[in-house]
């Protein structure tokens, strides 16, 4: 007979068996997709096409068609790199250091995290390669090798360069980790394409298997790799957004030069990331009806995450004000009374509401387990972020030291397009792995549904 805490929710309901989770899982990639998919996948696709549109037309004309100008030299192009990056950092985290702490409610929605990881950096990279202008010649001014137009070194001194190595290293990393994860899952969605009769099916899948039959000693080999990749991952959750960071901490321009920013990025990211995580399983638990797998318990564990996050990036953004008023320093004073009083406080405040504010409702238990609730803030919280980078960026560096210079940044619809460009790129991407892929880890959630499933058995 099975026994179940009096404390934990199961992390599986509906008194699921091995064999129902093979189906329910599966089924999404075997039957046609239902309508609201493909309505989701046109407009992504329309987005795309925008977007598209626009980067073409930056890389016809050269990114002077931004709203860039002398003062300005980095605005949406910086912040949204660094958003997304930030989105990218949820899911290895919860592949990687979740696993090594031997937490069992990861195993629901790992596999979501992880492929909106691969997605979320491949739209963050889209940033620096267009912001080359010339991005046919970033292959010699990004890598050091010696090129015909003489000494284009590349400078190893710039955090830019640490960008480039922890970031291809950072996706790497991930993209093995995800797929390796996905190997059975595939052996099992050929077997049953073999019993259903459909034999195309089963030799794509038996390909993207690698052949895998499941015996004891694969098993064993496929659990150690996955322990040596989540190793070698946890340090890149921490490394990868301190990189970031030192973009604008190794620099000498007032509210960037402080030494605060490695882990009030990393904590920023997290909280990003569990948000987009939060929005894109609420959608996926309702479309492919995966409401026994993802739970409510599964929903309230990572608004708690959220509220331990977004209370660290508050703690910060206080910090960050104390310090420029008790250093003395005049012109970090400035940069700081210019963010809550300037021309740009709106956008200040909008991060202030959506980081600080928004994510302290998930104390009260009745809006942390409120499907609604959690998708409205996940969203908000999302915004946020992205003021957040705006706010450090723009502000920063519309008022220098010379009044003259002073200016405001605006928006040109190519910045805004290459912005769409990208979620288009990431929700189509994201719509195709739910097609096609099993969305929810079935190897690792069978492991669990004898001792976490409601049904008892004797």
């Amino acid at each position: 007979m099975q026994v179940f805490s009096s404390v934990r929710d199961p992390l599986v309901t509906g008194g699921k068996t091995v064999g129902d989770v093979s189906h329910d899982i599966s089924r999404h990639v075997e039957n046609k997709p239902p309508r609201s998919w493909w309505l989701a996948l046109a407009i992504s696709l329309v987005v795309l096409a925008y977007g598209l549109y626009c980067v073409c037309t930056v890389l016809w004309n050269g990114i002077g068609v931004w709203g860039l100008n002398k003062t300005v030299g980095w605005a949406w192009d910086i912040t949204n790199f660094v958003w997304w990056v930030g989105i990218g950092h949820a899911g290895t985290l919860i592949s990687a250091i979740l696993l090594l702490f031997r937490q069992k409610w990861r195993m629901s929605i790992n596999r979501a995290a992880e492929a909106m990881t691969i997605f979320a950096v491949i739209c963050a990279a889209t940033f620096p390669l267009i912001h080359m202008g010339r991005l046919w010649l970033g292959f010699y001014w990004a890598l050091p090798l010696p090129n015909a137009f003489g000494s284009l070194w590349a400078n190893f001194n710039s955090p830019l360069l640490w960008d480039v190595f922890a970031i291809s290293t950072y996706f790497t990393v991930s993209l093995v980790f995800w797929y390796i994860g996905l190997i059975p899952d595939f052996a099992t969605i050929r077997d049953r394409a073999v019993a259903q009769g459909s034999m195309l099916r089963a030799q794509i899948y038996n390909a993207m298997s690698f052949g895998w039959q499941g015996g004891a000693k694969t098993w064993m080999r496929y659990e150690a790799v996955a322990l040596i990749l989540a190793g070698l991952s946890t340090p890149l959750v921490l490394s990868v957004h301190t990189i970031v960071s030192m973009d604008f901490a190794t620099s000498v321009i007032p509210g960037w030069h402080t030494t605060i920013f490695p882990p009030y990025f990393v904590a920023g990211a997290i909280f990003s990331g569990f948000a987009m995580v939060l929005t894109l399983l609420l959608i996926t638990r309702v479309v492919f009806k995966l409401e026994d797998y993802i739970t409510i318990y599964h929903i309230e564990l990572m608004n708690i995450i959220i509220i331990v996050t977004g209370s660290v990036v508050g703690i910060a953004y206080i910090t960050e004000l104390f310090i420029s008023w008790y250093s003395g320093v005049e012109y970090e004073g400035y940069a700081f009374y210019n963010r809550v009083q300037g021309p740009y406080a709106w956008s200040y405040w909008s991060m202030m509401t959506c980081n600080v504010i928004s994510p302290q409702l998930f104390w009260i238990k009745k809006i942390r387990t409120s499907i609604v609730a959690t998708f409205v803030l996940s969203i908000v919280v999302n915004i946020g972020m992205w003021f957040e980078r705006f706010v450090i960026i723009v502000t920063s560096l519309h008022r220098d030291y010379v009044p003259s210079s002073w200016t405001y940044f605006h928006p040109t619809k190519y910045d805004i397009g290459e912005y769409l460009f990208t979620f288009g790129l990431f929700f189509t991407a994201f719509l195709l792995f739910a097609k096609f892929f099993p969305v929810i880890n079935m190897a690792e959630v069978k492991s669990i549904v004898k001792t976490d499933s409601e049904k008892v058995s004797h």
